[in-house]
């Protein structure tokens, strides 16, 4: 077994986390990922679209698929 000294400082505070290394590296790969901010004309746009949605002023996937042409 092997042994692992801790510093006292790192143990009083609360900040040593032990990780397995494959799980720390997903970690790191996860802090990489940019998170999608909507811009104020596609936060418009989707309030619009679940305001049609409550009026029941939408289609359905084969709706669109028929007025668009395409055969189901």
């Amino acid at each position: 077994m092997n042994t692992i000294t801790i510093p006292k400082e790192l143990s009083q505070k609360g900040d040593l986390v032990v990780v397995p290394r494959k799980e720390y590296e997903i970690l790191l790969e996860l802090r990489e990922i940019v998170e999608f901010t909507p811009t104020a004309s596609q936060k418009k746009a989707l309030k619009r679209a679940e305001k049609n949605l409550r009026n029941k002023k939408s289609l359905s996937y084969n709706e669109v698929l028929s007025k668009l042409g395409f055969k189901n």
